[in-house]
């Protein structure tokens, strides 16, 4: 098996010529929305998410808005996500503690951002990543799977494992462009079931070798 070093190397060198461009675009967005969103997309299809969150935030798209809001129009507004009840009452109450305790504003630390109701590590990583552009690197799906199938972490490692091993593997000003990257090839190229592994570049691939 090759070494973590190496397989690293060929994955950054990958990502950077095939998404380097795309992920150096500009790629955070206002905090608020970017939170409002993620925590709409849980154990929800990616087009709903999208779809509820138009909606809600073309109504309230600031906490004051949002805390405003009776529940039954919240529900009415995400009615095609899932939880859609669940959801509602975590917005509200998130959009109010934001009120009291930060002026409006997102707080900027992962800690802070985990005590908002329905706010998990991944959440907390992706508003960091996409809406305030700090370092973090949020494992979904596709960076679990990429990074299990090449080897850079055990296979029954925990989402939190996952995500302390790839900092520790990958320099910081590397986080995005693993993140964005791995995103994308793994909605292109390694997917989850009937990976094409003939389309990837990724030569040194075990998951690849054994096919």
């Amino acid at each position: 098996m090759r070494a973590a070093g190496e397989v690293r190397e060929e994955l950054l060198g990958m990502l950077e010529e095939r998404y380097g461009e795309r992920v150096r675009e500009r790629w955070y967005s206002d905090p608020f929305h970017v939170l409002v969103a993620c925590i709409l997309s849980q154990r929800t299809r990616e087009e709903n998410t999208e779809k509820a969150s138009r909606a809600l935030l073309s109504v309230a798209p600031t906490p004051e808005r949002l805390s405003s809001l009776p529940l039954p129009r919240i529900r009415r507004l995400i009615r095609g996500v899932g939880l859609a009840g669940q959801k509602a009452r975590n917005l509200k109450r998130t959009a109010r503690l934001l009120l009291e305790r930060y002026g409006g504003r997102v707080p900027e630390t992962r800690e802070a951002l985990m005590e908002l109701p329905g706010v998990g590590p991944k959440t907390a990583d992706v508003v960091l990543c996409y809406g305030l552009g700090k370092p973090a690197v949020p494992v979904d799906t596709h960076v679990n799977r990429i990074s299990k199938r090449l080897g850079l972490v055990r296979e029954g490692a925990g989402l939190e494992e996952v995500r302390e091993t790839l900092q520790r593997l990958f320099p910081v000003e590397k986080w995005h462009l693993l993140n964005r990257g791995m995103v994308l090839f793994g909605r292109e190229i390694c997917l989850p079931r009937h990976p094409r592994c003939g389309q990837c570049p990724l030569r040194g691939c075990p998951s690849r070798v054994r096919k």
